[in-house]
């Protein structure tokens, strides 16, 4: 029997939105069949921009859609926690952009909802859905570079000051750590697992009241390490490595999409020898493969991913929160009129 395909409605047309719309022709098992604003016009246009059959002027239309089956979140991060528990009471699987909520509570709380309605929820982190990241985690697991022992990884852009720009904005959960270092601590923590036996952070916060930048030293098991950083003050050049007893990784910018990885094997003199490139570009610009991901779980009903698992998106909104609060922010999660 053939399996229907996955209807998606998409919910906040925005930048992202734009993107992932644009790559749904790469997307196997799944069609997008709605688009939701709080502004009919704006819907309609971005439906006909990407051939989308079906413009809703709200979100809670979208949700009231029998003819949606998942529901793709891409609003500012404060209003993913009630769009999601929306969703899910109305019987829709979900996929969330990242930073999936603003604090640990709400991603709990989203989670534990999907869970007790039997619905498939993931956090949209592209990054471990991209070819070049996935053979790289599988070259790592083969033992190919030796015992892993550090990852660093780092994400900026040199931003320009805007209160209204939802990255300088603290009412839409603005500020460097959840909208760039979910990256780089989402790809230590994939990499290095589990959460870390402790962690060091140094950052800056602007009088507007969100961070701009941070460093964080991850401390794992037996002495492993990680190093994180994410700025709205400067274009980090956003490489990444992985290093073994063996060898090491590199993973070009920007490590978070590359189309290609580098290992570099060591021989027993200690000296590295010639890399080995792995050209693995992704479909389109690479978003399609996390809605493959969660149209092939959806088909057969699993709640989750087992390579994005909600317990790791747990993990690290648990961190990302902890390095707020030592900044002394402390974000909430918004009331959203659907």
């Amino acid at each position: 029997m053939s399996v229907q395909p996955v209807r998606w409605g998409l919910v906040g047309p925005g930048r992202i939105a734009d993107g992932v719309a644009a790559d749904f022709g790469h997307v196997e098992g799944g069609v997008l069949h709605a688009v939701a604003s709080r502004s009919t016009d704006r819907a309609r246009a971005f439906a006909d921009r990407h051939g989308i059959g079906v413009a809703h002027g709200s979100y809670g239309d979208l949700l009231e859609d029998d003819d949606v089956d998942a529901v793709y979140i891409a609003t500012p991060h404060r209003q993913h926690h009630a769009i999601a528990l929306a969703a899910i009471a109305a019987g829709k699987h979900v996929l969330i952009e990242k930073a999936f909520t603003c604090t640990l509570a709400g991603s709990q709380e989203v989670v534990d909802a999907a869970q007790r309605a039997g619905l498939f929820c993931m956090e949209a982190m592209w990054t471990r859905f991209q070819p070049a990241i996935a053979r790289a985690k599988l070259l790592i697991d083969d033992g190919a570079i030796g015992e892993l022992r550090s990852v660093r990884a780092d994400l900026g852009v040199k931003a320009p000051f805007d209160p209204a720009d939802r990255l300088w904005d603290p009412a839409q959960g603005g500020g460097a750590l959840l909208d760039l270092g979910v990256y780089p601590v989402s790809f230590l923590q994939f990499l290095l697992g589990g959460r870390p036996e402790s962690f060091e952070l140094a950052g800056a916060v602007a009088d507007i009241g969100v961070d701009v930048e941070a460093a964080l030293l991850w401390r794992a098991e037996g002495g492993r390490s990680g190093v994180a950083q994410c700025s709205l003050r400067s274009p980090l050049p956003g490489t990444a490595a992985a290093h073994g007893t063996e060898g090491w990784i590199e993973f070009p910018p920007r490590f978070h999409h590359p189309d290609a990885i580098r290992v570099y094997p060591v021989g027993d003199d200690g000296r590295s020898g010639e890399p080995e490139t792995f050209e693995l570009p992704p479909a389109g610009a690479g978003y399609s493969h996390e809605f493959d991901e969660a149209n092939r779980c959806i088909a057969e009903g699993l709640g989750e991913s087992p390579t994005m698992p909600l317990a790791d998106t747990v993990t690290v909104m648990a961190i990302l929160e902890e390095a707020l609060h030592r900044l002394d922010l402390h974000f909430d999660e918004a009331e959203v009129e659907l």
